[in-house]
């Protein structure tokens, strides 16, 4: 396991450059943890969130189409914000399920005819392009890819009580990220039956590693952090002003 993210490694030049790729992005979580805002029209500098994290797929030469799953009462609104900053790749906006797995999955529907899904949190506004870049790379090459970033605390597993049952190998474990890019005729069967046996699953590429198949990890971003609590609003703020000094 790599020590720091310049270990990860990956070789460009086998890279098939052909089939193209669909950004799903996930925008109809319900902002539980924010006291009243909704996180994706959070301005961010002055930028809604959810507008900061369509940009850097509008502008990544790896991304041919966008679609985006959102809530039914907030679709109206992602229309406007889409018109307002000239999303020219979107295709679609779809209203998202009750669970994750189901607004990906009525994403990948709309997504239909593309070769490849880049799945990625709507709350995520600081993804940038070499990010996406190395994970639709990884992906072309193995079938399905995702960015993680080492973990720096220690991680502990506990009971229900809070008490510690063991420490777990941190040199063993990542932190993943997204985009999660799959194949699409490796993640459509197993997105339709996860949907039907009602599953929680909050991560795209468990699906994959359920089968047995090898998934890429690439080098993520410390600064790609979701969106999940007023707080992250102000770390992420910090994060792009030292971006532009």
């Amino acid at each position: 396991m790599p020590d720091t993210v310049s270990e990860f490694k990956l070789d460009y030049s086998v890279v098939d450059e052909s089939g193209s790729v669909a950004a799903l992005i996930v925008a109809a979580g319900s902002s539980s943890r924010m006291k009243g805002i909704n996180k994706l029209f959070a301005p961010l500098l002055g930028i809604p969130v959810l507008a900061r994290t369509l940009l850097a797929f509008e502008k990544s030469g790896d991304i041919d189409k966008i679609i985006i799953a959102a809530a039914e009462k907030n679709i109206a609104d992602v229309e406007k914000l889409c018109v307002e900053y000239n999303i020219s790749k979107l295709t679609d906006i779809v209203q998202g399920g009750e669970t994750r797995m189901e607004s990906v999955l009525a994403a990948a529907k709309a997504a239909d005819g593309s070769d490849y899904f880049a799945i990625h949190d709507g709350a995520r506004p600081l993804i940038s392009s070499e990010v996406i870049k190395r994970t639709v790379s990884a992906a072309r090459i193995y079938g399905a890819a995702a960015p993680g970033v080492p973990l720096k605390d220690t991680v502990k597993r506990v009971n229900k009580e809070l008490f510690v049952l063991d420490t777990l190998k941190r040199d063993e474990l990542i932190a993943v990220q997204t985009p999660q890019v799959i194949r699409a005729e490796i993640f459509l069967p197993l997105i339709n039956i996860a949907c039907s046996i009602g599953s929680a699953a909050t991560d795209d590429c468990s699906l994959v590693e359920e089968t047995g198949r090898e998934v890429k990890i690439v080098e993520g971003d410390y600064k790609n952090i979701k969106i999940t609590t007023p707080e992250d609003i102000a770390v992420a703020e910090v994060m792009l002003l030292k971006k532009s000094d």
